[in-house]
């Protein structure tokens, strides 16, 4: 097992969990600031997205994960604030992100879905690299297993559902960065092809886990994964279809 903690200054402990956050998000800025600079956009737009992004994608991450597990903080409410513990739910992220990235697009007057576009492949190498502070954690494993590239974590060889994730969401990362530059797409398509392919891979791997979200009987992130695609997937069709019409 790591050692969550990275080193230490004094009373201060940090942690890995947030360092590799942060180089997730780091790597995410710059790839999109360039391509938000190639294609003309103001970069400060994009510094604008991290300043206020990456809080709102934390608090709505946290936001999320604690209200389906509020049993496990209703008698210390305030461990809801200790982020470096692990318990950061992506769809709460996306959530609170998405929302910023509306409001911004607003206020320097820029079609959001253009800075979807951008901002998609981003988003899916910062997850790939974030999940592996999942590892360190010892949190976001799969069930006990005898394959031959089990992990051993909490006293059991399991799937290693972390690396099955970010290994998916590398793939995804780059077949986005082909995707968008082809000529037949459209505006906002790369954005949706990241939602369902994410959400593809995210329904069978929540599978796996021992450490679902719960609504009853349902995992909350294969619900969400199924609206998705379908809200993806629906969304190209018909966009495609009325632009048709439109210039047919």
């Amino acid at each position: 097992m790591v050692d969550p903690i990275a080193f230490q200054i004094g009373p201060l402990a940090v942690h890995w969990y947030g360092i590799i956050i942060g180089t997730g998000v780091t790597i995410a800025f710059i790839l999109g600031l360039r391509e938000g600079t190639r294609r003309g956009f103001n970069p400060d737009l994009f510094y604008d997205l991290i300043i206020f992004g990456v809080p709102a994608g934390i608090i709505g991450a946290r936001l999320y994960y604690v209200i389906f597990e509020w049993k496990n903080y209703v008698s210390n409410p305030i461990r809801a604030l200790y982020i470096w513990e692990g318990g950061l739910a992506i769809h709460g992220a996306l959530i609170a992100a998405i929302l910023v990235g509306i409001l911004i697009a607003r206020h320097y007057k820029v079609n959001f879905w253009d800075i979807a576009d951008i901002a998609a492949p981003s988003v899916i190498i910062a997850q790939a690299i974030g999940r592996w502070g999942n590892f360190v954690n010892q949190e976001a494993y799969g069930y006990e297993t005898s394959l031959p590239w089990a992990m051993y974590i909490d006293g059991a060889y399991r799937h290693p559902t972390f690396l099955y994730e970010s290994l998916w969401n590398l793939l995804i990362f780059g077949f986005l960065l082909w995707f968008r530059r082809r000529k037949f797409i459209k505006t906002g398509e790369v954005f949706f092809a990241y939602l369902a392919l994410y959400s593809v891979g995210r329904f069978f791997i929540e599978g796996l886990r021992t450490d679902s979200l719960m609504l009853g009987p349902i995992r909350v992130a294969q619900l969400i994964s199924v609206a998705l695609i379908i809200v993806s997937v629906g969304w190209a069709i018909i966009r495609r279809k009325v632009n048709a019409r439109e210039n047919g």
